[in-house]
C-alpha cells in the first residue's frame, strides 16, 4: 500500500430540495386549499475516523465529494425525503486544514470520532405554508437553501507513543524491525526508508506504539534531503528515541544536526523527552562507546545508551528507559483490551 499524508479535497453539502404549489382537488370537497408540501433537508458532510487506515492514499484518485441534494416537496402535503448524509472516513490522526493550511478545521485522535463539517441546506416551504386568512390560495414557495462547499486539506499524522529519528543510515530500520513487528527495508545506503513506518513493541508485558521517519540532515528544515515533512508524525509521541551511528565520523555533531532541525520546525519537538542511544556497537569497542557517550553528555543530552539493532545488545535497558516515560496504559494496550471484550460479546444483538 502506498503511503500518503496530504491530500487536497472539495467538499459540497446537498442543498435542500424545493418545496411544492399544489392545491387539493378532490370530488365532493369543495374549497380544497393549498397543499404542497416542504422540500427536504440535503445531505451533510460527515468526517469519520476508522480503525485501519493509516495513509491517505485513497484521496489522491477521489478529490471531489457531493453530498445529494434533499428531495422535493410534493402534494397532499408530503414533506421530500431528506437526502443521506455522506460520510468520508479517514485514518485516525488526520487533521483537516483550511485551504491556505493555515486553520485547523477538526482533529481526529480517537477511533469512531465523528464531526459534521458542512451542514446540508434546508428544505424550501411548499405553498401549504403560506395559507392565512388574508391569503387563501399562495402560489409562493422556496427554493430550498444551497449546501455549503469548500476545499480543504487532509493532514495525517500517526499516532504513535514513541517516535524514532536520527540521520540517515543510523540504523533506524533494523532497531524498528528487531524490537517491533515492522518489517521495515533495510540497505546500506543513506534515506532507505522514504516513508514512515509504524510497528508495535512488546516489553515486560506492556506495548506501545513506535513510528520511525526518514533521516534527518542539516538543512531539512529548508528543505534538503527529504526535508522535515515527516516530522508532524512525531508530534504527538510521548518521548523521542534518537539514534546515533557509533561508526559515524562524529557523533556529537550528529546529535547536534538533529537536534538543531528539531527547533528550527517546532511545535514543541525540542522539547520532548529525548532518548540518546548510540547504535551499532558491534562495530566498536565498549572504550570507545564509553568516549563517545561523554561528548554526547557533555553536547546536551540527559542520558546515554549503547545498543546494538543488529544484535539486540542493550536494547532491553532502552526500551525500560522508555516505559518510564508511558502511562500506566497506552492507547495500544487499551484498543487491543476493547477488540478482546468485543470478541467475548455476541455478533448480534436484540432490535
Amino acid at each position: 500500500m502506498h503511503f500518503l499524508d496530504q491530500a487536497k479535497i472539495y467538499l459540497k453539502s446537498g442543498a435542500g430540495g424545493p418545496g411544492a404549489v399544489s392545491f387539493r382537488r378532490e370530488k365532493y370537497i369543495e374549497y380544497g386549499g393549498p397543499d404542497g408540501g416542504n422540500g427536504g433537508k440535503g445531505g451533510d458532510i460527515v468526517f469519520e475516523a476508522v480503525q485501519g487506515l493509516n495513509t491517505l492514499i485513497d484521496f489522491r484518485y477521489a478529490q471531489h465529494f457531493k453530498a445529494k441534494r434533499g428531495m422535493h416537496g410534493q402534494g397532499k402535503d408530503r414533506t421530500g425525503a431528506g437526502a443521506p448524509d455522506l460520510v468520508i472516513e479517514v485514518p485516525v490522526g488526520t487533521q483537516v486544514l483550511s485551504e491556505d493550511k493555515e486553520d485547523v478545521l477538526a482533529d481526529f485522535t480517537e477511533v469512531g470520532q465523528r464531526v459534521v463539517f458542512l451542514e446540508g441546506g434546508m428544505g424550501g416551504r411548499g405553498n401549504a405554508s403560506y395559507k392565512s386568512s388574508t391569503n387563501r390560495a399562495p402560489r409562493q414557495h422556496q427554493p430550498g437553501e444551497p449546501g455549503e462547499e469548500m476545499w480543504v486539506w487532509l493532514r495525517l499524522k500517526l499516532l504513535a507513543d514513541v517516535g524514532l529519528l536520527g540521520l540517515p543510515n543510523a540504523g533506524k530500520s533494523t532497531f524498528i524491525n528487531q524490537v517491533s513487528n515492522a518489517k521495515a527495508k533495510v540497505g546500506h545506503y543513506a534515506f532507505t526508508t522514504l516513508v514512515p513506518k509504524l510497528g508495535v513493541v512488546s516489553h515486560k508485558g506492556r506495548e506501545f506504539v513506535l513510528a520511525d521517519i526518514p533521516g534527518l540532515i542539516a538543512g531539512a528544515a529548508d528543505g534538503a534531503g527529504i526535508g522535515d515533512r515527516f516530522l508532524g508524525h512525531i508530534e504527538r509521541c510521548r518521548v523521542l528515541i534518537h539514534l546515533i551511528d557509533i561508526s559515524g565520523d562524529d557523533p556529537a555533531a550528529a546529535y547536534r544536526t538533529v537536534n538543531d532541525e528539531l527547533e528550527a520546525y517546532g511545535a514543541g519537538l525540542a522539547d520532548k523527552p529525548q532518548l540518546v542511544a548510540l547504535n551499532k556497537l558491534d562495530l566498536a569497542d565498549e572504550e570507545l562507546g564509553e568516549g563517545f557517550a561523554e561528548e554526547l553528555l557533555a553536547a546536551g543530552a540527559d542520558k546515554v545508551f549503547t545498543i546494538s539493532g543488529a544484535t539486540g545488545a542493550g536494547i532491553p535497558e532502552l526500551l525500560d528507559g522508555v516505559l518510564a516515560y508511558l502511562p500506566d496504559r497506552t492507547a495500544t494496550e487499551t484498543h487491543a483490551e476493547e477488540v478482546e471484550d468485543d470478541s467475548e460479546t455476541p455478533d448480534w444483538s436484540p432490535i
